[in-house]
Parts: structure tokens; C-alpha cells; sequence
């Protein structure tokens, strides 16, 4: 039987062709939207046209989500949150085989957020998925709420790991990577790193594993925001050239426009055909996207005044 992933529908069945049968044309669930077969035993694949501009309308609401859930406190990781958006949106709505009615089930996708603190957009990304009522975000960070600031498992069975502190992530993702593999299983593992994590020791040595090992089931997508806790990327430490050191420990690697989910889409359709190497993914993204007032300004943590929240939201609504 096919399993039923919630907002988008049926985006990937792992039986084999024969007795499969799959009607669209009059479901208004998946009028216009993507799905994808994936037929385990036969290797072959079917693909629908991305309903990009939906897919877009999403990445905005999310937006305005973030921006909802920080105002509160006058300031946070809004600019982080901001431009992450269209990584989240690719990935969550269109990319990982989900469901958010059965988030045990074990032949999920898994997704790792290892920057456990961007969760602004992270929860407000669960939520529309339908894993949390959406109505729960606005106690996020409050006292006694279950959406602390670091996302952990205290959450739910859908957080795939407490990573809280720093480059972690990588290394239980990898974990998991090998496990789908010895167990035969389809699915793939997804991990969003930030720019600064990627300093951390153990992501390399994280790295130098999944390289020697092929995960060709694991892609690791660095949202590359230029900023970091102590200031601008290149004035702390700089990681180029990331994408050559990468290739150096065995991946195939991509660079992408991080707020163009058009491209964000392409690429994780090269790294799920890519075979005996896990994928690396450069999206780059621009702090603050989608409000024009707040686009590039590099702050780690955003002061964020009532006046220029309302503002931002007004913003972000007229474009849906």
C-alpha cells in the first residue's frame, strides 16, 4: 500500500510497478503539485511537473511565520530564519518522502537540523507541515513552552536528533545513512548545516567517514548565510574553497543559489542520481530574504523592534 504524505500527497511509492495504481486527475490534492514514484525493485522513476509557484507561497508563509514567532521577544534569529526559508520549503515540501500522520514510519527520509537554534523557521516548517498544530508557534520560547530554542526530541519522535550543541548533527545523520544502507532500506537522510558550523572538528571527521564509506543515500546542504556568531565568515575564519575540500573527502559537490528553489530542486535531483558518493550542497543564501528592509544585514541576532516587525509581515503578506 502507498503511504499518504500529507500536504503534498503521494511523492514517493517504494513497490514495484506491478498493481500499482495512483488516480490524480480529480483529487484536488494533487492538482498542480509534485510528486514522485520511486520504484524500489525497478529502478525507474516518474516525475510531475513542480508547482513552483506554489512552493513559493509556502516559502512565504513560512516567513511570516518567523517573523510572527520572534517579534514577541524583540529580537532572535530572524535573518537566519528569513533566508533559510526556500532550504526548508524545498526540502520539506517538495524533496524528503514524509508523513506527518505516521513520523515513525522507518522508511522515512530523515532530516537533520544540526544548527538546532535556527528553529524559528524549523518549527514553523513542522507546523505547516502538519506535524504541530500551527497555532503552537506562537509560544515559541516561552517559558514551559515544548518549543524551546533549541529544537530537541523532547519535542517529538519528528526531530530526528537533539543537536543543540554544534556539529553533532552530521555524525548521528551519517549513523543513520549507514543503517538505511545495511538495512537495504530507500531512504535517503538530509542534513541542514550552517556556514559557521562547518568550523566544527567533528563535522569533518563526520565527513571524512560518509566520504570513505560512499553514503550515497546521505546530502549534506550548508546553508551559507556569510555570517556567524562573531561577525562576517570571512573576517573569523574562512572555509574556502568549501566546495574543493569537500570533493577532497569524497563528495559530489553542487553550488547553488540558496533562495531559488527552482535550483535547490535540480540539485537534489543530481545527488539522488549520483551513485557511490555522498552529495554536498553550497546554498547560498542572503540574510533577511524576502523583506527588503532587512536583506543582507548580517546579524546573528537581530534586534527586532514592534515597528519593524509589523512592517516586515506587511510585507511578506502583500506577496502572497
Amino acid at each position: 500500500m502507498s503511504q499518504n504524505f500529507g500536504h503534498f500527497g503521494v511523492q514517493r511509492d517504494r513497490l514495484p510497478l506491478h498493481g500499482l495504481k495512483i488516480h490524480l486527475d480529480n483529487d484536488p490534492r494533487f492538482i498542480g503539485t509534485k510528486f514522485r514514484i520511486y520504484l524500489k525493485h525497478s529502478g525507474h522513476s516518474m516525475q510531475a511537473r513542480h508547482n513552483l509557484e506554489e512552493l513559493e507561497r509556502i516559502a512565504t508563509r513560512l516567513r511570516m511565520h518567523v517573523v510572527d514567532m520572534v517579534a514577541p521577544s524583540g529580537q532572535g534569529y530572524v535573518q537566519q530564519g528569513l533566508g533559510a526559508a526556500d532550504i526548508f520549503t524545498s526540502l520539506f515540501f517538495a524533496e524528503a518522502t514524509i508523513d506527518s500522520a505516521n513520523p515513525t514510519w522507518p522508511d522515512r527520509d530523515r532530516v537533520f537540523l544540526t544548527t538546532a537554534h535556527n528553529t524559528a523557521i524549523f518549527y514553523a516548517t513542522l507546523a505547516e507541515r502538519g506535524f504541530f498544530d500551527t497555532e503552537q508557534l506562537a509560544t515559541y520560547v516561552a517559558d514551559g513552552s515544548a518549543l524551546e530554542i533549541n529544537a530537541s526530541e523532547r519535542m517529538g519522535p519528528f526531530i530526528e536528533a537533539t543537536c543543540g550543541s554544534l556539529g553533532q548533527g552530521l555524525s548521528v545523520a551519517v549513523g543513520c545513512a549507514l543503517a538505511a544502507r545495511r538495512q537495504g532500506r530507500a531512504s535517503r537522510v538530509y542534513v541542514i548545516v550552517g556556514d559557521g558550523e562547518m568550523q566544527e572538528g567533528q563535522v569533518w571527521e563526520a565527513a571524512m567517514f560518509a566520504g570513505a564509506k560512499g553514503l550515497a543515500n546521505l546530502c549534506l546542504i550548508v546553508d551559507y548565510n556569510f555570517v556567524q556568531c562573531e561577525g562576517p565568515m570571512d573576517l573569523v575564519m574562512s572555509l574556502e574553497p568549501l566546495t574543493d575540500k569537500m570533493e577532497s573527502f569524497g563528495f559530489a559537490c553542487q553550488e547553488v543559489d540558496g533562495n531559488d528553489i527552482g535550483a535547490l530542486l535540480a540539485a537534489y535531483d543530481q545527488a539522488r542520481e549520483t551513485r557511490g558518493k555522498a552529495s554536498f550542497i553550497k546554498a547560498n543564501t542572503l540574510m533577511g530574504k524576502g523583506v527588503a528592509s532587512l536583506e543582507g544585514l548580517m546579524f546573528h541576532q537581530l534586534r527586532f523592534p514592534p515597528e519593524v516587525a509589523a512592517s516586515a509581515r506587511a510585507e511578506l503578506e502583500a506577496q502572497l
